[in-house]
């Protein structure tokens, strides 16, 4: 059993697509074995984006997933990490396919409403950076 790290940005939070994604995923049959509601303080948000220091866009990154809240969550299920990303769709909703996340509610690169994962070693990095141990759930058995 796979996990992954998503979350929903803040433009997908100030627009009341909380429940529409999660349902989703959850119509998908992931499992939501962690879930939070916060602001990301810059310090977090640059250990997020670490891999992009340095470039242009770096800089306007931390000020976008810092300027509201997201939600935060940990998916579990077979294939979850290439799943999620094939739900989501590319990162620039305009190469989005119609029913992905990001070919129908985004429409913006910058403010592309969802995250995932992009590999096991991203999401064991990602999960720890937002989650306690004691704040996941059991793993699914059977």
């Amino acid at each position: 059993m796979e996990r992954t790290f998503s979350m929903i940005k803040p433009e997908g939070v100030a627009r009341g697509l909380i429940g529409a994604i999660i349902g989703r995923l959850e119509n998908k049959g992931y499992r939501i074995i962690a879930l939070k509601m916060l602001r990301i303080p810059p310090e977090l948000a640059a250990k997020h984006y670490a891999e992009h220091e340095g470039k242009p866009f770096y800089q306007e990154l931390i000020r976008h997933i810092t300027s509201g809240p997201v939600v935060a969550m940990v998916l579990e299920g077979p294939g979850v990490i290439a799943g999620l990303r094939q739900m989501m769709g590319p990162t620039n909703p305009r190469d989005a396919a119609p029913g992905t996340i990001r070919g129908d509610y985004a429409l913006e690169v910058d403010a592309n409403v969802i995250h995932g994962s992009d590999s096991p070693a991203s999401a064991a990095r990602e999960i720890a950076l937002f989650f306690t141990p004691g704040e996941l759930g059991e793993a699914m058995v059977g």
